[in-house]
């Protein structure tokens, strides 16, 4: 089952609605979370995703709950792999 909704990678959310509005470049943000550059790098061009370690840390310095970010990170993560899907299972009980 595919949904029409493409949720954003949430490292365009941390881009966009976060580090954009308060002035912060990777440069400058990578060493508030605690991180190297190239690591929120990779996270803010959608090339990586928030562990639950990195979402602590987003918590910590911009304060959007760390479940938010997982909740963001795992909408997207899914419907990625709901594109993907070729397979056919049936269900179990006839549903």
């Amino acid at each position: 089952m595919n949904t029409m909704y493409n949720p954003p990678h949430p490292g365009e959310v941390l881009r966009e609605e976060i580090m954009k509005p308060l002035g912060l470049t990777v440069t400058m943000a990578a060493p508030l979370l605690g991180i190297s550059r190239k690591s929120l790098s990779r996270i803010v061009n959608c090339q990586g995703g928030i562990t639950p370690e990195m979402a602590i840390r987003l918590e910590m310095a911009f304060k959007p709950r760390a479940e938010s970010w997982l909740r963001h990170q795992i909408a997207y993560d899914l419907w990625q792999a709901r594109q993907k899907v070729n397979f056919h299972i049936n269900p179990i009980g006839g549903r």
